[in-house]
């Protein structure tokens, strides 16, 4: 339905001299989307206030509401050319009067959680790129076609919005950090279950995956058209939670669970890792944490002095964080990097005694190279629960983490990317933790009390590759020497 409209809005864009990549086209979209949508949900607003007898106050003043100064309409329904603004006047109305007026509700609102906060904070956090202000009225035009209205229309919405953001995460430069793929998340959600009633947060948020997976896994699994009222209130205003550092990722997640059905998203634009871990209190926690913490990133000195484990590597820094954040018999799901297993530096090896000790490692599930496009790197996820430690002195229990090792007949890229069917069968034996030629167990007693070392090693694999003596590698290179001898003898007889 809209399809073919998102496709025109990127040309617009790709025409404009201010726009340059892929996350450029998604950051501008996102803005005129908000506002369009902003616009769709005032007016629903105002006819469930006359509906009931009441009367509605509008969110956004006269003069910048969007069938003032984006779409102004004639009689017959049709845009008013006389009223529009275009070319220069249309961009300076944006750049000096729109975003000035739309940033003032940030100071104005003291609860970060409604919809005018959200609108302070995003006009706060980007600017208008489109340098043409031609350009920006074709853009508007498009938008304007846009409906939010009904539930087919938010779908469909939502799943071309997360058409961008993959396209972005496949665009290169920084673009995958705000990109895990979906088949993963949908399957850390099964896996981790959350229920009807669970806070769902997520520290690093980037595009807000996790939030939307765990909103659809919440709605399908109890039925949307089943759903109470007090239910749907849970779900919008106290279920998910999230905090995200970066201003584009923070515009786009937010936009994204907005597109998805959640009006205002609890998302607040902060470091994470800036909060002391000791600071954090019972009222704090969460009961359900997943997460995709960036890999590879270095935190300064004073960033480090907030974790009892000091370490420059993001991701160790944002483990330590989400198990701090998980409430007693919470479950978590978290993405790092497969090094983190078996690296012996001493922010490793206390990281990994850590959480073995004060949460149930239950389940790792290896990934293989390529899942995150362009990264670079390999990954595992970690579940586990909150409470009773992995690691159980003297408990007479045999407890056990069970691995999984994700084999697949293909290598993965942006053209091959991972599907559900791909973790189809890690889903199903998960459940009873069976072992398979993909799956085993690990007796936490042979696990070595000093490095706490969680390498992935496949004692089930048989199919490793089986070295040669060196005489018959080189008996080998002698007969292809031969072969090649013989080739190049028969060529310079037919010259």
């Amino acid at each position: 339905m809209f399809e073919q409209t998102f496709k025109n809005i990127d040309d617009k864009l790709w025409k404009d001299a201010g726009c340059s990549s892929e996350l450029d086209y998604v950051e501008q979209t996102s803005w005129i989307l908000f506002l369009k949508y902003l616009d769709d949900l005032e007016k629903d607003r105002q006819t469930a206030a006359e509906l009931s007898g009441k009367t509605y106050t509008p969110i956004i003043d006269e003069p910048f509401k969007w069938d003032v100064w984006a779409a102004p309409k004639n009689t017959d329904g049709k845009l008013d050319h006389h009223k529009a603004l275009d070319g220069d006047d249309l961009r300076d109305f944006v750049d000096l009067k729109l975003f000035p007026y739309m940033k003032k509700f940030k100071p104005q609102t003291e609860n970060a959680n409604t919809i005018e906060y959200k609108i302070g904070e995003i006009f706060n956090e980007l600017k208008n790129k489109i340098q043409s202000g031609y350009n920006l009225r074709e853009v508007i035009n498009l938008v304007d076609e846009l409906r939010f209205r009904t539930h087919k229309e938010k779908h469909e919405m939502s799943h071309l919005y997360e058409s961008k953001i993959k396209n972005m995460g496949n665009a290169g430069r920084n673009g995958g950090e705000y990109y895990t793929p979906r088949a993963l998340i949908k399957t850390i959600v099964k896996v981790v279950a959350p229920e009807m009633g669970n806070t769902i947060y997520d520290g690093a948020v980037g595009s807000a995956g996790f939030l939307v997976e765990a909103y659809n896994y919440l709605v399908q699994t109890h039925g949307s058209a089943s759903l109470s009222t007090d239910n749907m209130t849970t779900l919008q205003k106290r279920t998910f939670y999230g905090k995200e550092k970066k201003s584009l990722a923070y515009i786009i997640g937010i936009m994204n669970m907005i597109l998805h059905g959640i009006e205002a998203p609890n998302i607040v634009h902060t470091n994470t890792l800036a909060e002391n871990i000791d600071d954090i209190e019972e009222k704090d926690r969460f009961d359900i944490i997943l997460a995709n913490p960036p890999f590879g990133g270095k935190e300064r000195k004073e960033v480090q002095q907030n974790f009892p484990i000091k370490t420059g590597e993001t991701a160790f820094l944002f483990l330590q964080h989400f198990i701090k954040k998980l409430k007693a018999g919470g479950r978590a799901g978290v993405v790092i990097k497969n090094t983190f297993l078996s690296n012996t530096d001493n922010a490793s090896v206390s990281l990994r005694k850590q959480l073995l000790e004060s949460c149930n490692l239950h389940t790792v599930l290896d990934l293989p190279g390529g899942t995150f496009t362009g990264a670079g790197v390999k990954t595992v996820v970690l579940f586990f629960e909150k409470g009773a430690p992995t690691l159980r002195p003297g408990s007479g229990q045999a407890q056990k983490i069970w691995f999984y090792q994700l084999n697949l007949d293909r290598n993965l890229g942006k053209t091959n990317p991972l599907n559900e069917n791909d973790l189809a069968e890690f889903v199903e034996l998960q459940r009873t933790k069976a072992d398979s030629d993909n799956s085993w167990s690990v007796d936490i007693g042979k696990i070595n009390t000093e490095t706490f070392d969680l390498s992935v090693k496949n004692p089930n694999n048989n199919g490793e590759t089986v070295l040669r003596e060196p005489a018959a590698i080189l008996d080998e290179m002698k007969k292809l020497d031969n072969e090649s001898e013989a080739i190049l003898k028969s060529i310079k007889d037919l010259l």
